[in-house]
């Protein structure tokens, strides 16, 4: 059946079922594909240091290991990039798939890495090779899953499914977290030599569960009908033997867009990313136990999942830009206290510090994926979004554990420097929200936007 014809048959029952599988399909992708990509933020934090770039001063050595863990979100917009294309040309689904397969084997191999101590800086050379390759994978994944959700959900609907894939994010962390914690609590030595890799060798099992489902996960109809569309366009104007324009030029073509999105999310992943490695490291340098501080974490990340989907639901309601640059406000009054609280050494005090920084945080996040999305027409939409949200990754959380790290080292650990880099960077990403046109109104049919 055409991609059309799919639309004008399905019920509005049907058409909600369907939804409803795409959205929990992509959620359950997103969460292991996070799973993957976040579990090296907490072992860069934790272990990295001491395994790969040992003999170091303590915060040299975390900076280095953080260098590593950029490789990642550099290597993010190229993945959206070589996916885009093929994802705007051939479909959504196969896609997913090939990005969770090398996700998985990627991730897995990590767990395998020998340590300087027996490969020496060879050990870091492969961690950064298998880490470019994670980066590739999830800046395939996100664009493709958010697309998926978002492109078989109703209108008014949308900010809300779209926010599944944002909220694997948070349940990827909690499960990582959760799971690294657990292997945390073996003597140090043990946990050094092996314990840190088992997780990551989990990896293998949950490619196996996630690519079960996704097999069974069918087009997104609005793609279909869009790719018809265009044939059917250049058929009547006489082009019908030309080449379509490469998804990649339709979005440079509007580089304002582009440009607009990267900077408007930049901020939300660098407070993301901050949350993940530098304060987990701060605390435990504080003399906060570190099993305790990586399951307050994940227990916070566990109770911030609500609050991604009430962000996007929200976001249905009065705007993706109002919710995106309030939570970013409250982000940046809430650095101050936040790190009092880390460096409290008191479980329950850091847990709070966790939770509320994860419950603002989220609500910005929620609303992410459809703003991003929406901003591109069907046709380029994967290409546009993927890369949109990838280089946004790139320039707010990349570099930025490094940065925090180098800057709180140079200030004599004083977090004072760290929360005016937040915070600066925050009031970047507010004034290009402000500057980017509210998408919750768009018509997802239109081809090209």
């Amino acid at each position: 059946m055409s991609g059309l014809t799919q639309l004008q048959a399905m019920g509005t029952a049907e058409r909600r079922k369907e939804a409803r599988t795409v959205i929990a399909s992509s959620y359950l992708g997103s969460t292991i594909e996070f799973y993957d990509f976040l579990l090296y933020a907490t072992a860069s934090a934790v272990v990295f240091p001491k395994v790969f770039f040992s003999g170091m001063d303590d915060w040299v050595g975390v900076v280095a290991a953080y260098a590593t863990f950029a490789a990642g979100y550099v290597a993010r917009p190229l993945g959206g990039i070589i996916f885009g294309h093929f994802g705007d040309r051939m479909g959504r689904k196969g896609m997913l798939i090939i990005s969770m397969l090398v996700m998985g084997v990627a991730s897995t191999l990590i767990g395998l890495v020998p340590g300087a101590s027996v490969i020496g800086p060879w050990g870091a050379v492969l961690l950064v090779i298998l880490r470019v390759f994670q980066g590739i994978a999830v800046g395939g994944e996100w664009g493709g899953a958010a697309l998926m959700a978002l492109e078989h959900s109703e209108a008014g609907k949308r900010g809300f499914a779209a926010s599944f894939v944002n909220a694997g994010a948070p349940t990827g962390a909690v499960l990582g977290t959760l799971i690294m914690g657990t292997f945390s609590a073996l003597p140090n030595d043990q946990f050094l030599a092996w314990g840190w890799r088992v997780p990551f060798l989990l990896s293998f099992v949950l490619l196996g569960v996630g690519m079960f489902v996704r097999l069974k996960v069918s087009e997104s109809p609005i793609f279909k009908a869009a790719l018809e569309q265009e044939k059917a366009e250049q058929e009547m104007s006489g082009t019908g033997g030309d080449k379509p324009v490469m998804p990649l030029l339709q979005v440079l073509r509007r580089p304002k867009t582009l440009i607009f999105t990267m900077l408007a999310g930049a901020a939300g992943f660098g407070l993301q990313v901050v949350l993940a490695t530098f304060a987990v490291t701060y605390t435990v340098s504080k003399g906060a136990d570190r099993q305790g501080v990586l399951y307050a974490y994940a227990a916070a990340s566990l109770v911030s999942i609500v609050f991604v989907l009430l962000g996007g639901k929200l976001s249905d309601k009065v705007g993706r830009r109002p919710v995106m640059i309030g939570g970013l406000v409250l982000f940046v009054i809430y650095l101050v206290p936040m790190f009092a609280l880390l460096s409290s050494n008191n479980i329950v005090l850091i847990f709070v510090a966790f939770a509320i920084g994860l419950m603002i945080h989220s609500t910005l996040f929620g609303p992410l994926a459809a703003f991003v999305s929406e901003q591109f027409g069907t046709t380029s939409r994967y290409t546009g979004a993927s890369l949109g949200y990838q280089l946004a990754t790139l320039l707010g959380a990349g570099f930025t554990p490094g940065i925090v790290a180098q800057i709180f080292k140079d200030s004599g650990q004083q977090t004072s420097s760290v929360v005016w880099f937040l915070a600066i960077m925050s009031a970047v990403s507010i004034v290009f929200i402000l500057l980017t046109r509210e998408p919750k109104d768009n018509d997802l049919q239109t081809v090209q936007a």
